[in-house]
């Protein structure tokens, strides 16, 4: 996809949605970090009902500690690998008091350190709390970015530095949060929803199949 026809593919997205959020819920950046990283591997729904009432309870580092892994454990089994997702953030919440004072860093290398922190949760937190302008790649972004012809990359750090090249300065910030989205809901992995799909126009999947119509 040319630069020119990502940018009016992000001005779309714009029209249709100028204020996109991520659909995790949390009560401040603490249990933002904590959801992102109960994420993996699970979906936003899932874990926004295993946190509803963890986060009535929980909003630090500290009060994790004091909750406890074994409590933790009954609020969350309901998510995949949710034992070691638990001393995962137990051990988050250990760091962060030792470490940063219980507060969340804004910084890339001090939250991947953190224990269950890789580089999309630290993308996501940094770009969503802190207005960083970050591209998280999860699966959604990596298959939207593929698909369309955006920004191939064999690898999510690949596909991230190819959006980084092409995305209009102005819709960095929001810009993950679009194609969570696009991905999410009408560019699906195994059924896209081309006829409901705003940049058709622009998709080289959308060409490459109307192509192969064309000639059949």
């Amino acid at each position: 996809m040319k630069k020119a026809d990502v940018a009016k593919v992000f001005d779309i997205f714009y029209n249709l949605n100028p204020e996109p959020k991520g659909e995790l819920d949390s009560t401040n950046t603490y249990t933002l970090l904590v959801a992102v990283a109960l994420s993996a591997q699970a979906t936003d729904v899932g874990v926004n009902k295993a946190t509803k009432e963890l986060f009535e309870i929980v909003s630090t580092p500290q009060d994790m500690l004091k909750l406890g892994e074994e409590e933790l454990i009954k609020h969350i089994k309901s998510i995949g690998l949710y034992k070691t997702k638990a001393k995962n953030v137990m051990k988050m919440a250990e760091q962060l008091v030792e470490l940063h004072n219980g507060e969340v860093p804004n910084d890339q290398k001090a939250l991947e350190n953190l224990a269950g922190v890789g580089r999309k949760t630290a993308n996501v937190v940094r770009n969503i709390a802190f207005g960083e302008p970050t591209i998280a790649v999860d699966t959604h972004l990596f298959r939207v970015s593929n698909r369309t012809g955006m920004a191939p990359g064999k690898n999510p750090l690949q596909v991230e530095k190819a959006l980084a090249k092409v995305i209009p300065a102005k819709y960095v910030v929001p810009s993950h949060h679009w194609l969570i989205l696009h991905g999410r809901y009408i560019c699906k992995a195994r059924k896209p929803e081309c006829d409901k799909c705003p940049i058709t126009q622009y998709c080289k999947f959308y060409k490459d199949k109307e192509n192969k119509l064309n000639f059949s």
